[in-house]
């Protein structure tokens, strides 16, 4: 009897407060194309019980095929001791490891990111230096800020993800590959974009197979050896 060949796992990393129906919806278009989706809103990453949440999540990125983020106004849950986010990880192990990848970056944070940039505020300690001269000059300020119904943002290190996303470390842009993020602002436009990048399963996982076969030669060059 022939072995079933598995389906290709392609990783779903975002936020979850306020994007549930998002979420849903993605998921089901993902699966519907044939893909085994990872995503922590459905429960459908694999758990490691050894692990801490954030091990897990990122030994998920280590093993899914396909990764895809949507970075929106919320920077997510998982900070320990001032570090980033668990899916503020997830995106920069993504970089690291050069998982194949697709970005979806909400207009808000877009937006954001070039106001602050124009107003002189180019990192993050330049940001909270923008808001201590608003006013917002001690932390309890601060708090009460992000209490308030109207603010769009619960921490500007969604930007630094955003920056990450683009390769906004690469001065040469020659040198930004991967760095393709698409700017959404209603959840049709992530539906879209879904749908446009991975209906044709096919065509997919020939570019796997041709991203593998790739490294394989570059990796047996690197060490004198042989492609098999």
């Amino acid at each position: 009897m022939a072995r079933k060949k598995r389906s290709l796992t392609i990783m779903v990393s975002s936020t979850v407060y306020g994007i549930e129906e998002l979420l849903d919806q993605v998921y089901a278009l993902l699966g519907g194309f044939g893909y085994e989706v990872w995503m922590s809103h459905k429960g459908t990453v694999p758990i490691l019980p050894s692990q801490t949440a954030l091990e897990s999540c990122l030994h998920a990125v280590k093993k899914c095929d396909l990764f895809l983020s949507i970075i929106t106004p919320r920077y997510g849950s998982g900070i320990v001791d001032g570090q980033p986010s668990i899916t503020h990880q997830e995106l920069l192990k993504s970089i690291e490891l050069d998982k194949p990848r697709w970005i979806l970056a909400h207009d808000h944070v877009v937006f954001a990111r070039t106001l602050l940039r124009k107003l002189g505020a180019k990192n993050q300690q330049q940001r909270e230096a923008l808001l201590k001269t608003l006013g917002f000059d001690d932390d309890e300020k601060l708090k009460k800020l992000r209490k308030q119904e109207e603010l769009v943002f619960d921490d500007f290190r969604v930007i630094d993800m955003y920056e990450a996303a683009i390769r906004h470390d690469l001065q040469v842009y020659q040198d930004r590959k991967g760095n393709w993020v698409q700017r959404f602002e209603e959840h049709d436009d992530v539906n879209l974009f879904a749908t446009a990048q991975f209906s044709r399963y096919r065509d997919v996982q020939e570019f796997l197979n041709e991203q593998f076969a790739n490294k394989q030669e570059v990796e047996a060059n690197a060490t004198g050896g042989t492609s098999s």
